[in-house]
């Protein structure tokens, strides 16, 4: 198990994972603890030295699973990630949370959020993910300073 944080404030979990897995690999983007790096370096550095996996899984921030993603295909390895789309309605009426798996429409709200990791357009859903950046943005301004006008 390979958990990242960007520092060791930010690590979660830590203790049940490792409750829970044999091996875990602690990486920060800071290196507070753990070493210093990405998670998709483990994954690459374990990979190349011949470690062997059934599948892997990966949660966290999009450009994250993509290149989780991308380590795992060059290797052959299966990796389920979980989508987090945009979810609005729960049902997949509003289409916010569409996303391309294997070239095929999907709603993670519906058909997800656990996709094979191999058949996402990383590139699509993160452009989604940055469509309404500004309108948030705003948004989270206005509730830090009251309703608004």
């Amino acid at each position: 198990m390979i958990i990242g944080a960007k520092n060791r404030d930010m690590l979660i979990f830590e203790n049940e994972m490792r409750a829970a897995a044999d091996n875990v690999y602690i990486c920060t983007d800071d290196g507070s603890a753990g070493e210093k790096g990405l998670v998709t370096d483990v994954l690459a550095r374990l990979m190349e030295n011949g470690e062997q996996y059934d599948h892997a899984v990966a949660i966290g921030p999009m450009i994250m699973m993509k290149f989780a993603s991308l380590a795992a295909k060059k290797h052959n390895l299966p990796i389920i990630v979980s989508l987090n789309t945009l979810m609005v309605d729960g049902t997949g009426m509003c289409g916010a949370c569409r996303v391309t798996v294997g070239r095929k429409t999907k709603f993670a709200c519906v058909d997800g959020p656990e996709f094979d990791g191999a058949l996402v357009d990383f590139d699509e859903a993160m452009r989604r993910q940055g469509m309404y950046r500004t309108i948030e943005s705003e948004a989270d301004h206005k509730c830090k300073i009251g309703l608004g006008e």
